[in-house]
């Protein structure tokens, strides 16, 4: 098969790779339909994740089609439908049982990062029972793909924990897709006002394509007095901060309102400064994490209804075979105008032809178990 293989800070290769094999009972093998790119792909590719090992395939989002079980895979056949999420979690261990799958003891972030990811042909998720998610029929394949990483992060880790409820401002510093995700997830919550901040007047004008009821490019660093002049001198009553940027960081501390909550999605690689100092007056509430997926089946349920739209994020399609070529979009998004780039495999095309070699092959695998028992 083919794989996008990471060689070190700057160094990828689409290549051939062995066929992945079930290594853990609990494992499936999918082949790849549609994957994307991911802003931490290009931390990885620029060595900023140095737990990703040179050898290792990268990529963390995709969907696909079940073609192999390991023999303790209960809920999930071959040939089925999945969605393959950021994170893995095996449902059991404590952090699983408080919720916080991305803090799995067995799994969290493997893919792309500590084993072999998804911007591939085919790729092996552990603990798959307690960690893929069916696509209902009739959804959208690329609304399905959205729900694997950027939706949830932008629901679980940015609107909910900054508890964006009816009436109030809300910014979000960062319009890039993740950012954008969760102006999508906010409207469900329905803030009077949803402020976006960016440089880039393309991401900005998406996010009022998909609900921003306000945009400040901040190129003249005068987003502040903005605020507050859009919050009649209160400032936010939720800020959420995708960028990962001690500017924005202090940025999203400087427009928050008396009693106001912050959440922050944005990825620091270095210590950032917090102004206990004075923030501790203003009755203000800062959470942060990591994106558990628990709420894709509740998107995937919106989506289903027709209240949700995330394939609005699509700006780029390429085959995977295309995929150095995605890379170099992905990195020059502004000047593309790229916001989520979607990557097909000839899987996509021949769904309807894989489903009759897949049943035949879920067949065989449980003939061999009958007869192993014997």
């Amino acid at each position: 098969m083919k794989a996008l293989v990471y060689y070190g800070s700057g160094k990828i290769s689409w290549e051939d790779k062995p066929l992945p094999k079930i290594e853990h009972p609990a494992d499936v093998i999918v082949q790849i339909s549609k994957t994307t790119l991911c802003g931490t792909d290009l931390a990885i590719l620029r060595g900023g994740v140095p737990d990703v090992q040179p050898g290792r395939t990268i990529g963390h989002e995709a969907t696909g089609y079940v073609t192999e079980i390991g023999p303790a895979v209960q809920d999930l056949k071959v040939s089925d439908h999945v969605i393959i999420p950021c994170n893995t979690s095996c449902g059991r261990c404590e952090p699983c049982r408080k919720g916080l799958h991305s803090s799995c003891e067995r799994g969290g972030w493997l893919l792309g990062h500590t084993i072999d990811g998804v911007q591939a042909e085919y790729a092996r998720v552990p603990l798959a029972d307690s960690s893929l998610f069916r696509i209902p029929d009739g959804v959208d394949e690329e609304a399905a793909l959205m729900l694997a990483d950027i939706l949830p992060t932008g629901l679980e880790v940015g609107v909910k924990r900054a508890e964006v409820g009816l009436g109030d401002a809300l910014v979000v510093i960062g319009a890039g897709p993740v950012g954008l995700a969760t102006i999508l997830a906010a409207e469900f919550y329905s803030p009077a006002r949803i402020i976006a901040i960016d440089l880039d007047d393309n991401r900005l004008a998406k996010a009022r394509e998909i609900g921003a009821t306000d945009t400040i490019n901040n190129k003249d660093g005068k987003a502040r007095e903005k605020v507050m002049t859009l919050t009649e001198g209160r400032g936010a009553d939720a800020v959420i901060e995708v960028i990962g940027n001690p500017a924005t960081f202090q940025l999203a501390q400087e427009i928050l309102a008396t009693g106001g909550r912050m959440a922050n999605i944005g990825i620091f690689h270095k210590s950032t400064e917090l102004h206990n100092e004075t923030l501790w007056t203003r009755n203000i509430t800062l959470r942060m994490g990591v994106v558990d997926n628990s709420t894709v089946p509740v998107l995937l349920k919106m989506v289903q209804a027709g209240r949700l739209d995330p394939s609005s994020l699509v700006s780029h399609h390429f085959h995977i075979n295309e995929i150095l070529e995605a890379y170099e979009i992905f990195k020059n998004a502004a000047q593309e105008q790229a916001i989520k780039i979607v990557l097909s495999t000839d899987a996509a095309k021949k769904a309807g032809s894989n489903k009759v070699s897949n049943d035949n092959e879920f067949i065989r695998q449980i003939v061999e178990r009958v007869l192993a028992s014997l």
